[in-house]
C-alpha cells in the first residue's frame, strides 16, 4: 500500500497547479496508426488533481476529435468531468458530471439529457473508451480503493452499468532502457464487451486495446510501438478465454438426439408450411423432417413440444464485424446461426472462428471475408495491396488462413482488383466488397467482383443509367443495369438497417422502429443514440426509390442477402429483414433471403440453409407465425446451432441485453 500510494501521489510538496505527468499515445485503427492522444496531469497545493486529455485520429478520411477534463480530489474521487467531441465517425460525445459533495448528489449530462443523481458509494466518471488516459485514472482509483468488484460510472448511473475490472496478467515488452513489465487489466461495461488497458510500474498507461464503432482500436506509447502485435495477441487470448468460459457456463437445454414438434414448419424447399411438423436431430445433424404423422422417432427419443410456435432454418447475418466475442451470444439469441465477417483483425477473427466453429465458443458458425485495401493515407486496415503481385500474395495468405472470400475496399486499383479476383477464383474463393473509388459497379463486376456490399453503388448506378429523380425503374437504362446484375449473378447486401439507424432524425426515438434498442445495454445505447440527422429531417430510412429498386432487383432474380454492418448488434438483422418486407417483398421471400438464399450465395447450400435430412442442425423456434405477422420472427424462443438447443434469455443476459 505504501508503494502504491507513492506511485499515485508522487511528490509530497508541490506549487499550485504543478504538472506532475504528461503522456502521448499513438492511436491505431485495425492496427494502422491514425492519430494520437496527449494528456497532462496537474496537482494543486491541496492535492487535487486535474487531467486534461486530447484525443484525435483520422480514419478513412474523417477526423475523430475528443477532449476531456477530469478533476479529482486527492484520493482520486472525481468531482467534475467533461468530455466533448466524437467517439467514432457517426457518434458524438457530450458528457459532463458536476458533484455537489454537500448534498451527496451530482448533476450529470449525457448527450441532450441533464439530470440529478444520488452519488454511489464508489464511482468514477467517464464516457466511453476515450480519451484513454481517463481509463488510466479509473484504474488508479480502482487500485487505491480496494479493487471493488463493481464500480458505478457516471453519467450512466443506472442498473447494469457498473464497471467491472480484473487484473488479467502481465506482459514484458522491450524498450530502449531494457525489458519493461506491464500489468494487463480487463475492463467491462465502459464499451460493450471487454477491453484491455496496460499500466507500467509507475501506473502510467502503456497501451490499450478497445473498440471504435464496433471495430478494433488500439493505443500505445511510442517507446513500446514494436510490441503492439504482442500486446494485442495477449488481449485477444484473454477475450477468447472469456468466451470459452461463458460457453461452458451457458448450457444447452437439449443436445445429441432429440426431436422438435412445432405447430408449423416454414422452409423454402416446401411449397407451403407444414402443419404439425416434427424434426429429428441427432449428432448435430437433421435426421428427419416433415409432418409429425410421417416422422418415425427411435424409442426413447426426447420430444420438445412447441404448440403455437414456428420452426425455421437458422438465420444468416451476411455483413458482420466480430470485433469482440460478445457478438457471438447476442447473434445466437436473435436466431442467427451463421454469420459472415467482413473485416476484422486477421489473427483475432481467425482464432475466434476456430473457437466457435469447433464448438468451444458460443456464436453462429462463422465464414470469413478477408479485407484488403490499396495504399495511401485513407486506406483501411493494414492488409494492403498496391500492385497485382501484392494482391495475389494477399489472396494466397488469406486462403491459407481459411478465409472463404476476399473483401476489396475503396482504394484498390482496377488492375489489382482484377489480379485479386483471378487468384481468388482459381483458389475457390469469391470476391465481395466495396466498389473501389473511380470504378462503377459494372466495372467492378467485370473486373471480377462476385458480390457488392452496401446499396450505395447500386443506387448510384441506377441514377447514372437514369438521371431523373426519383429513379424510374421502368426506364431503359435502369432495366439494362438490372439485367447486367442478373446476368452476372451479382449478389448484393444492402445494409439498410445501418443507414436507417444513422440517418434517423435525433428527435425520433430509435425504439419506435427498432424495439431491440429498449433492451440493449447502456454501453451500446449511449453510443448509438448519439448518432442521427438534424431534428425534423423528413428524408431518411428506406426511401421510396430505394425500396422500388430493391424490389425490382429481387423480382428480376438478382440475389439479395441480408447484412447489417453492425448497427445494433443482433437486433438490427431483424430490422433489415423488416425493411425488405416494407419494400414490398413477401415474408416468405424475405425468410428465403435470410436462410437458403444466403447459403446459396456462399456456396454451402448442400450443408445448411434448409431443414432437410443430412444438413447441419441449425434451426430456430419463434412464437407465432412470421408469414402472418412478420415481426413474430423477432420472438425467438429456442435456437439450435449444430444440434445444440439454447434458451435465448441466458444468451442475451450474458452480454448485457435484456431478453
Amino acid at each position: 500500500m505504501i508503494i502504491l500510494a507513492a506511485a499515485l501521489l508522487g511528490m509530497s510538496v508541490l506549487p499550485a497547479s504543478s504538472s506532475v505527468e504528461q503522456g502521448r499515445l499513438v492511436i491505431h485503427f485495425l492496427r494502422r496508426p491514425v492519430g494520437e492522444e496527449t494528456y497532462e496531469l496537474t496537482r494543486d497545493a491541496a492535492g487535487s488533481q486535474v487531467l486534461h486529455a486530447d484525443f484525435s485520429y483520422t480514419e478513412r478520411g474523417s477526423t475523430v476529435p475528443l477532449s476531456a477534463t477530469l478533476r479529482m480530489r486527492s484520493d482520486l474521487t472525481p468531482v467534475a468531468f467533461t468530455s466533448k467531441g466524437k467517439s467514432y465517425r457517426p457518434f458524438s460525445v457530450n458528457a459532463s458530471v458536476v458533484v455537489d459533495a454537500g448534498s451527496n448528489r451530482a448533476s450529470v449530462r449525457d448527450g441532450d439529457v441533464t439530470r440529478q443523481v444520488a452519488l454511489p458509494e464508489r464511482y468514477f466518471t467517464l464516457s466511453g473508451y476515450n480519451p484513454l488516459s481517463v481509463q488510466m485514472m479509473l484504474l488508479r482509483y480502482w487500485l487505491s480503493h480496494g479493487r471493488p468488484a463493481h464500480l458505478a460510472q457516471l453519467p450512466a448511473a443506472a442498473p447494469g452499468t457498473d464497471v467491472e475490472i480484473e487484473e488479467a496478467g502481465h506482459d514484458t515488452v522491450a524498450s530502449a532502457g531494457g525489458p519493461v513489465r506491464l500489468t494487463r487489466y480487463s475492463i467491462r461495461n465502459v464499451v460493450w464487451g471487454q477491453e484491455v488497458v496496460w499500466l507500467d510500474d509507475r501506473l502510467r498507461i502503456a497501451a490499450a486495446a478497445t473498440y471504435a464503432g464496433g471495430l478494433p482500436l488500439e493505443a500505445i506509447r511510442a517507446q513500446y510501438e514494436a510490441a503492439l502485435p504482442q500486446l494485442v495477441h495477449s488481449a485477444d487470448a484473454d477475450r477468447l478465454k472469456a468466451l470459452e468460459a461463458l460457453s461452458a457456463s451457458v448450457k444447452p437445454v437439449a443436445e445429441r438426439r432429440y426431436a422438435i414438434r412445432a405447430a408449423r414448419l416454414i422452409d423454402e424447399v416446401h411449397a407451403d408450411p407444414i402443419v404439425d411438423a416434427t424434426v429429428l436431430i441427432d449428432g448435430g445433424r437433421i435426421v428427419a423432417a416433415g409432418p409429425s404423422a410421417q416422422v418415425v422417432l427411435p424409442t426413447g427419443t426426447r420430444v420438445i413440444k412447441a404448440p403455437g410456435a414456428t420452426l425455421l432454418p437458422g438465420l444468416w447475418e451476411m455483413h458482420a464485424h466480430f470485433a469482440q466475442v460478445d457478438y457471438g451470444p447476442a447473434y445466437l439469441a436473435a436466431g442467427v446461426t451463421t454469420a459472415r465477417d467482413l473485416g476484422g483483425e486477421f489473427d483475432f477473427v481467425t482464432a475466434e472462428r476456430d473457437l466457435i466453429n469447433q464448438g468451444r465458443g458460443l456464436g453462429p458458425h462463422l465464414l470469413l471475408g478477408c479485407l484488403v485495401d490499396g495504399g495511401g493515407p485513407k486506406a483501411f486496415g493494414i492488409v494492403q495491396a498496391e500492385t497485382p503481385e501484392q494482391g495475389r500474395a494477399v489472396v494466397r495468405r488469406c486462403k491459407a488462413a481459411g478465409f472463404v472470400q476476399m473483401k476489396v475496399y475503396d482504394y484498390i486499383k482496377p488492375d489489382v482488383l482484377a489480379a485479386i479476383a483471378t487468384e481468388a477464383h482459381s483458389l475457390g474463393m469469391s470476391v465481395t466488397g466495396h466498389v473501389p473509388l473511380g470504378m462503377t459497379a459494372q466495372q467492378g463486376v467485370l473486373a471480377g467482383m462476385d458480390q457488392i456490399n452496401h446499396f450505395g453503388s447500386i443506387t448510384q448506378a441506377a441514377r447514372a443509367a437514369d438521371p431523373s429523380r426519383p429513379i424510374r425503374i421502368d426506364s431503359p437504362g435502369v432495366q439494362e443495369e438490372i439485367a447486367f446484375f442478373r446476368t452476372h449473378h451479382t449478389v448484393i447486401d444492402p445494409t439498410q438497417a445501418w443507414g436507417e439507424l444513422l440517418g434517423r432524425p435525433r428527435d425520433v426515438d430509435i425504439a419506435s422502429f427498432e424495439p431491440g434498442y429498449a433492451k440493449a445495454p447502456y454501453s451500446l445505447t449511449s453510443v448509438i443514440g448519439s448518432s442521427g440527422s438534424a431534428p425534423g429531417t423528413t428524408r431518411w430510412g428506406l426511401t421510396p426509390e430505394t425500396a422500388s429498386l430493391l424490389r425490382a432487383l429481387y423480382r428480376a432474380g438478382v440475389p439479395i442477402v441480408a447484412g447489417t454492418d453492425k448497427a445494433l448488434p443482433a437486433h438490427s438483422l431483424h430490422r433489415e429483414l423488416e425493411l425488405y418486407v416494407k419494400a414490398g417483398l413477401t415474408p416468405a421471400e424475405v425468410i428465403r433471403i435470410a436462410t437458403r438464399g444466403a447459403a446459396e450465395a456462399m456456396g454451402v447450400e448442400h450443408e445448411v440453409g434448409t431443414i432437410e435430412p443430412g444438413k447441419r442442425a441449425d434451426l430456430i423456434l419463434v412464437e407465432g407465425d412470421p408469414l402472418a405477422n412478420f415481426s413474430d420472427l423477432r420472438r425467438v424462443v429456442r435456437v439450435v446451432t449444430n444440434g445444440r438447443m439454447y434458451d435465448p434469455a441466458p444468451l442475451w443476459r450474458s452480454v448485457g441485453y435484456q431478453p
